[in-house]
């Protein structure tokens, strides 16, 4: 593991399945979308549907925006603006409800829990720190969900991990960069929050000190702000580890289904999928992380507040998960439009 104590990564396996969902048929041809107007579209819909919404995801093999809805009536709305409608049984208020009873009931060391609209379940992770007995009490709980949650085991275990995705270090941790920004005209970057806390200053590949932390948010998110001291580059992009860098223009939201891409100083450069939304973490040394982007994209320790983009959009900076990039495994992400709010920066 690169780094003492500060390397984050944690997973939960979501899996696309179609159990409580049933397709319609002879509807309306939707339209083909690129990820960002599917992201514009689900907002404009959610709004239009209020409480007959129960998720959204995008199909990147047909291009389409897949909206689930309780009734045939949300169904036309849906189908009339261009998206595919599937009716399901589970809607966004049940789903709630069982996250807050997995929050009061079984907040486990070595558990994750998140909206899989796929499914149209709460997919709940044990990784295999999660003991016989603790085990048991977790089925327990999701086997009194019913139909809204679903139980799931990996392999790995959920830990946090310590440019964009160039290599930072303070002490004796090792994180990554994760994008530029600006605050009042001044150079800052944004990070992994566990980082922080732990190390505030930090010095780039070569030692020389770059910056000094502006502020920290972990357990409750998981975003550091860092202030440049040091007269070095700082543009707004990602490095690629084969020469080039991405230009970094703006931040999304995630939307599951969206193909995304994360940089690190460990690994390096690897994609993969959004896979949820909103996720709840709980590290096995306590910490438990709300809010977080879900996805099959690989890291390990030293990817830590790493990028995540798609195409020259900022979406999340490396929180931490499960498995490696020779195994496979599951990444969750902080998000960037959160860290930018929290913080009041701007990418660039």
């Amino acid at each position: 593991m690169a780094g003492a104590g500060v390397a984050a990564l944690v997973a939960a396996g979501v899996t696309f399945q179609s159990a409580n969902a049933s397709e319609r048929s002879a509807t309306p041809e939707p339209r083909t979308l690129s990820v960002a107007a599917a992201g514009k579209l689900a907002s404009a819909l959610g709004e239009d549907l209020g409480s007959d919404a129960a998720g959204t995801y995008y199909d990147a093999k047909s291009e389409h925006l897949v909206v689930n809805v309780l009734d045939s009536a949300a169904a036309e709305l849906v189908e009339s603006a261009g998206a595919r409608a599937r009716v399901v049984e589970n809607s966004l208020a049940e789903l709630k409800g069982a996250r807050t009873t997995l929050k009061q009931d079984a907040t486990i060391p070595g558990t994750s829990w998140a909206v899989d609209p796929a499914s149209n379940k709460v997919v709940v992770t044990a990784d295999r720190t999660v003991g016989r007995a603790e085990l048991a009490e977790l089925t327990e709980v999701v086997d009194g969900l019913g139909g809204t949650a679903e139980l799931k085991r990996t392999k790995g275990e959920f830990k946090p991990f310590v440019a964009g995705g160039d290599a930072i270090t303070g002490g004796s941790g090792r994180c990554s960069l994760g994008f530029n920004v600006v605050k009042g005209g001044e150079p800052f970057f944004l990070t992994a929050g566990h980082c922080t806390e732990g190390i505030t200053t930090w010095s780039d590949s070569s030692g020389t000190v770059i910056g000094e932390n502006a502020d920290s948010s972990f357990p409750d998110n998981d975003y550091g702000l860092v202030k440049y001291t040091a007269e070095v580059d700082h543009p707004s992009e990602v490095n690629l580890y084969n020469g080039s860098a991405q230009a970094i223009s703006g931040a999304a939201e995630a939307t599951v289904g969206m193909k995304v891409t994360r940089s690190g100083s460990t690994t390096q450069v690897h994609d993969g999928t959004v896979t949820g939304l909103d996720a709840t973490v709980n590290y096995g040394n306590g910490d438990v992380v709300n809010g977080l982007v879900q996805t099959d994209v690989c890291a390990e320790p030293g990817d830590s507040g790493g990028s995540l983009f798609s195409g020259s959009n900022a979406i999340g900076l490396t929180s931490g998960g499960s498995g490696d990039c020779s195994a496979g495994g599951e990444t969750f992400f902080q998000p960037v439009t959160e860290a930018l709010s929290a913080t009041g920066t701007e990418i660039g």
